[in-house]
């Protein structure tokens, strides 16, 4: 796993750069750079990608609209990867060095936001939801426990017990979602994708629709990202 905890921040401040305003970047696009992150596509691959679009669109001789999505960059990365591998290029590997304490920082802030979500459960009348909340939570502080005290730091292991949590979070807050919401969020979604869907795989397509969709339901229950990627 390349351990690019930067990795979102620096292609949206790149893309920031290119455009040359700043612009905040869209559900879509963090569900775009997420899927980039899981291809394992390196970080210089992807400013890479996103430098030749902008030179194709600086080229073009009609320029009805400005670039305002990294979709639009999407076929250039994906390319500027492939080439990436073929030509071995070397990206860094192992864990990036930063202060042990801004790691239990995240993960007890992690902890409350979760355990404040949990106690809305319980308002609304959703006691297990509450219970599995409340055990997430139990688990995100164990884990700083852990961090705190250990003589080394395993961030893989640590990485691999945040994406169980996240994923029975995100199945939590799916079965507490109204069906007109769901829809709703699939109907943004598609039309999101419909510009870039024809340059996309299935598989592309169906993963930028499921993060789209956790994106979504994180933003509704005001809850953080628990991956190390959002350090």
């Amino acid at each position: 796993m390349e351990n690019y905890f930067n990795y979102f921040t620096e292609i949206e401040e790149y893309f920031w750069k290119k455009r040359g305003t700043t612009l905040l970047v869209s559900t879509l696009d963090w569900a775009l750079i997420d899927s980039w992150k899981q291809a394992q596509i390196p970080l210089e691959a992807v400013l890479k990608g996103i430098d030749r679009a902008f030179e194709k669109f600086e080229k073009r001789r009609q320029k009805v609209r400005q670039v305002n999505s990294l979709a639009y960059c999407h076929q250039e990365v994906l390319l500027a990867a492939e080439e990436s591998q073929r030509t071995q290029l070397p990206h860094p590997s192992g864990a990036e060095a930063f202060p042990r304490e801004n790691l239990v920082t995240f993960l007890e802030g992690n902890a409350e936001a979760v355990g404040r979500a949990a106690g809305q459960f319980a308002e609304q009348g959703k006691p297990e939801s509450a219970t599995n909340f409340q055990q997430i939570a139990h688990s995100l502080r164990e884990l700083a426990a852990t961090v705190r005290a250990a003589s080394t730091l395993d961030l893989e292991e640590t990485e691999q017990r945040l994406t169980v949590l996240e994923e029975k979070m995100f199945s939590v807050l799916f079965q507490n979602a109204e069906e007109r919401e769901l829809v709703a969020i699939r109907q943004e979604t598609d039309r999101a994708l419909a510009p870039v869907r024809q340059k996309m795989s299935s598989e592309q397509i169906a993963h930028l629709q499921k993060q789209f969709l956790n994106r979504k339901l994180l933003e509704k229950a005001g809850l953080p990202r628990l991956s190390l990627f959002y350090l």
